[in-house]
């Protein structure tokens, strides 16, 4: 009787129950953040891949094919491809061509891409939990939704030091007469030889007015450009004219400026000055340093778009020209302003090849920048491709 009281009233080796259950209790709440933080870092890897996957999506419709949505086109599969390479808990997530889809923004305008990824029960592919099956809960769905857009630039970098005039309402020659619709061999003309005012002159609508009269991408990519060094004073569309870019002046810092990337910020509206002296030389230079950089790129008819780049989508063959206010320039003229220009859009060029002196090159989309300092008007050519959601 004794005894059973002692071992009734003996406390030893309860620590050690105690620390058992410590133990256990603190592995399965170890264990259960473990799940947690694995699920957050799904769901944060799930984000970023549907933010790949638009902002690819979104970049091959202005780089590929600005038409073509379609389950097989650029676009989609971009989109799917870019999301699925950005792996959620080490596997790739589901992305069908349903899952891509082409939402407007608030305005009406088609120029969002949507895209949908999932690591879900209904896909076959849910993130199975450590502990939770303890709890009956064996897989945890995870989704994520990414917009991304392409909207108006009004800025650009690595552009090239040399500019060519926006179209314009080709209306009469400097002689008066009726000069038919434009064309490369047109000229800009507001006053006759004899400096006096034509009564039907041509006429340039900036891409800050409603009925812009020049390229777009709806109207002009994949139309071929020939271009040459500019003689005369007459605003020409074959005709290039050399310009002072940042930094410093002469031949080979001009060259250079082609060959390679200036990262200085050029924006709709700018003036700009002509380079002094004949460039001519060192533009032909600079550009067949471009085509000599990725060799293989060609134009493809089929999608209007650059393909065998050993870059991808981010050819060096394809640039920015600066495209001059034809107006501005001609009117500066009449009032004893020469030489003086001002930006007033951007156009995508594919640099195919050099003949002699002229540069054969074809439209192209173009991607550019927004400065927050001003508004993007809606007939920019280049567009700025950010996420919206």
């Amino acid at each position: 009787m004794r005894r059973l009281r002692r071992v009734w009233s003996d406390e030893s080796g309860m620590s050690l129950v105690y620390v058992a259950i410590g133990f256990m209790t603190f592995m399965a709440a170890s264990t259960l953040a473990i799940d947690v933080g694995m699920f957050m870092t799904a769901r944060n890897q799930a984000q970023n891949s549907a933010d790949a996957g638009a902002l690819s999506g979104v970049t091959a419709l202005v780089r590929n094919s600005w038409t073509d949505r379609t389950a097989s086109g650029p676009a989609v599969q971009s989109a799917i491809d870019t999301a699925k390479k950005n792996g959620v808990m080490g596997s790739a997530p589901s992305v069908l061509t349903t899952d891509v889809t082409f939402p407007n923004d608030p305005a009406g305008n088609a120029n969002r891409v949507k895209v949908d990824v999932f690591r879900t029960t209904g896909r076959t592919n849910a993130i199975p939990t450590l502990i939770g099956s303890l709890l009956g809960v064996n897989t945890v769905d995870i989704k994520a939704t990414a917009t991304a857009e392409a909207s108006p630039a009004n800025a650009m970098t690595c552009v090239k030091p040399f500019m060519i005039p926006d179209k314009w309402i080709e209306n009469s020659d400097n002689k008066g007469k009726a000069d038919g619709p434009w064309s490369p061999s047109s000229t800009f003309d507001l006053v006759n030889k004899g400096g006096d005012p034509l009564a039907n002159p041509d006429v340039y609508i900036p891409a800050t007015e409603t009925g812009y009269t020049g390229y777009t991408v709806a109207n002009d990519v994949g139309t071929q450009l020939v271009l040459r060094a500019g003689t005369g004073n007459q605003a020409n569309p074959s005709f290039y004219y050399s310009w002072k870019m940042p930094g410093d002046t002469g031949g080979d810092f001009y060259r250079e400026n082609i060959a390679n990337c200036n990262t200085s910020v050029m924006e709709m509206g700018n003036k700009i000055i002509q380079e002094p002296g004949d460039m001519s030389g060192p533009t032909i230079q600079g550009v067949q340093s471009l085509i000599d950089q990725d060799p293989d790129a060609i134009w493809s008819t089929d999608c209007k778009c650059v393909v065998n780049s050993r870059f991808g989508g981010d050819t060096p063959r394809v640039f920015p020209i600066p495209l001059f206010d034809p107006g501005y320039y001609a009117l500066g003229q009449t009032q004893g302003r020469t030489a003086d220009f001002k930006i007033a859009n951007f156009l995508g060029f594919f640099v195919d090849h050099v003949s002699g002196n002229q540069i054969y090159g074809i439209v192209t989309n173009i991607v550019g920048v927004v400065d927050k300092t001003s508004t993007a008007p809606a007939n920019a050519f280049p567009k700025a491709i950010r996420l919206v959601q």
